[in-house]
């Protein structure tokens, strides 16, 4: 999410009791504002982070776009600035796409350069962004239970439901979306809900909204991406990593503190955490 709440305890309910992988921290960069997303670009062997740099609602030109090396050093502190409050990346086509309230910004890679700034109509409060195998982009809206798809520029409603619920964090695994619920009922003061997210699965040909079995209502989750066959998400307001794997239930990997967002990985054993409250990265390992 986008907002860090503190002191904001959530009971969380049905949660596994040991978790069914270790993570070890890597390392850890410090010296962002209020960090919302990481994102491996594995073409240029790097790691792009999204600063919102003050009110994540304000169109203030405050935000902007970090580059560090895969190990955690950072490679430049604004590498592109001239956006607001940019969250959620995603990467097609050489170009770079990152939610900025009710735009999309597209960044050429090899240059660093902003070309180009898409609006989305009817647009609210774009979040968490993923691209498929055809170099499709999807944004979700997190305050209007939709998510849009981008290809090239053009941007088009894909899919807008109840059943979302608040959706932040996408993720495109194969043939379908992976949805981080916040929850139902949410409250925009404060962004608390009347009932807590979980894990959703949208097909990506028939559009068809498919909760997973066993994820549903624990946590209002943020960031989520896939690894192997196990689902990770975050949960902004108690800062939890969360594991899932179909047929077990969501289980707690690591505890940070609050404001853990929208996670990116290397597709392999590492994930990476943006820790909003503290402007840290932390990079883990996976066993």
């Amino acid at each position: 999410m986008n907002i860090l709440i503190a002191s904001t305890v959530i009971a969380v309910a049905g949660i596994a009791a040991a978790p069914a992988a270790q993570a070890g921290e890597l390392w850890r960069a410090t010296g962002f504002e209020q960090p919302e997303s990481v994102l491996a670009d594995a073409a240029h062997n790097r790691i792009v982070v999204s600063n919102i740099a003050g009110d994540p609602g304000a169109a203030d030109g405050n935000g902007y776009l970090s580059l560090l090396s895969m190990d955690g050093k950072v490679i430049a502190r604004h590498w592109v600035d001239g956006m607001d409050a940019p969250k959620g990346m995603a990467i097609s086509g050489g170009r770079l796409y990152a939610a900025d309230i009710t735009k999309v910004r597209v960044v050429d890679l090899a240059s660093g350069r902003l070309v180009e700034t898409i609006d989305v109509p009817g647009s609210v409060f774009l979040n968490d962004m993923t691209q498929d195998s055809a170099g499709k982009v999807y944004v979700s809206d997190m305050l209007a239970d939709t998510i849009y798809r981008i290809d090239g520029d053009k941007p088009e409603l894909f899919v807008k439901d109840a059943l979302l619920a608040s959706p932040n964090g996408v993720f495109a695994d194969g043939d379908r979306l992976i949805v981080a619920s916040w929850g139902k009922g949410i409250n925009k003061a404060d962004f608390s809900t009347a009932e807590p997210g979980g894990l959703l699965s949208v097909d990506l040909v028939t559009k068809t909204i498919t909760p997973l079995p066993g994820a549903q209502n624990f946590a209002d989750l943020d960031g989520v991406i896939a690894i192997g066959g196990t689902i990770y998400a975050t949960a902004y307001m108690t800062g939890t990593l969360y594991s899932y794997k179909p047929g077990g239930k969501p289980e707690a990997v690591v505890q940070f503190k609050p404001g853990s967002a929208d996670i990116g990985t290397d597709g392999k054993a590492t994930i990476y955490v943006p820790l909003m409250g503290e402007g840290e990265v932390a990079a883990l390992g996976i066993d």
